[in-house]
């Protein structure tokens, strides 16, 4: 197997800043995607929960907002802005696709057509109650390109939606997809496993449950910084709107989603990926490990590309976003 290119100046994971217990929640090894490893520092983290803002549902935003119903039923959201070589854009565990929004808006710009949706349960789609599996979700994925008859497509999966690409490219191939992003990505394995010990503990995974159905807005809110990072903070504001579209989030959905995470093996499948992989990952992520997953992913997928942002955070295309986006716009021309 070729050695990956890497990009940047290599430098280890940093050690976690000490946190102190308050909770349910113990420290751990930073290893979950979306929010999983947040089991260990969200109601431990010492950081002040603030106050959820009064509507943490805002109305969907302007755009060519509109549905497509996967093959059991459940009505997906999608934004489908703009016009050329499309980029299909996979959002993080609990958020939806307005996360995209600074991407989308600037290479639509740029003469790109970026489309984005709202997994099932997330955001304005449906919450089937079931479907939260990385093969339903998949298949949601493959309806959504079968539908708006898309081809050469740029591929961009961040944190969860990272594992959504990997299972895509294995039940259906690249016959639609040109090139591959993988941001702040939870492959090529999260949870431990008999012969990957040093996963993610199932105990932290159900602590983390339990925290949601406890107190979700104030287990949400109080785990952002671990999101948004420290090295280049983002405003009040724009941590409250993140906050906002996880509690737009359906409950069950996140929960299922999850475990889901934890659960999943995205080992085999990473022989699907045959064509161009770039990955981007901050070495200050507090959700991902940079070691277990951008550098084993990088590892696993021949000739791929590794960027390593110095002091990204597992939130870097908000924190990182014009850099993010120089990187992903040369990508998706190339």
């Amino acid at each position: 197997m070729a050695a990956p290119r890497v990009c940047a100046q290599e430098v280890g994971v940093k050690p976690d800043n000490p946190i102190h217990r308050r909770q349910l929640l113990t420290s751990s090894a930073v290893t979950a995607g979306g929010l999983a490893a947040m089991a260990a520092g969200l109601a431990c983290s010492g950081v002040t929960a603030a106050r959820p803002a009064a509507d943490a549902s805002p109305p969907p935003p302007a755009g060519s907002g509109t549905f497509i119903e996967a093959r059991d039923g459940t009505r997906l959201y999608y934004l489908d802005w703009g016009s050329g070589k499309p980029v299909v854009f996979l959002h993080a565990w609990g958020l939806n696709a307005d996360i995209w929004e600074y991407q989308m808006m600037d290479l639509v710009d740029h003469g790109l057509r970026c489309v984005a949706y709202d997994r099932r349960g997330h955001g304005r789609s449906m919450d089937p109650g079931r479907g939260y599996d990385f093969d339903t979700l998949a298949d949601d994925l493959a309806v959504m390109l079968d539908r708006l008859e898309l081809h050469d497509v740029t591929l961009v999966g961040h944190s969860m939606g990272g594992g959504e690409v990997a299972r895509y490219l294995s039940r259906h191939g690249t016959k639609r997809i040109a090139r591959v992003v993988l941001t702040s990505a939870i492959t090529p394995i999260v949870g431990r496993r008999p012969d990957y010990p040093e996963g993610a503990d199932p105990a932290k995974v159900d602590a983390f449950v339990a925290a949601l159905k406890h107190d979700r807005p104030a287990t949400l809110t109080a785990g952002i910084p671990l999101f948004t990072g420290t090295a280049r903070p983002v405003s009040p504001a724009m941590s409250q709107w993140v906050v906002n579209q996880f509690l737009r989030a359906s409950p069950k959905g996140s929960i299922e989603c999850q475990r889901a995470i934890a659960g999943a093996d995205f080992r085999p499948d990473m022989r699907a990926f045959t064509i161009p992989t770039l990955i981007i990952h901050g070495d200050d992520d507090q959700v991902v490990s940079l070691d277990r997953n951008a550098r084993a992913t990088a590892q696993a997928i021949r000739g791929s590309e590794l960027k390593i942002y110095e002091g990204g955070s597992h939130g870097l295309i908000l924190a990182d976003r014009e850099r993010f986006n120089r990187d992903l716009l040369a990508f998706a021309r190339s």
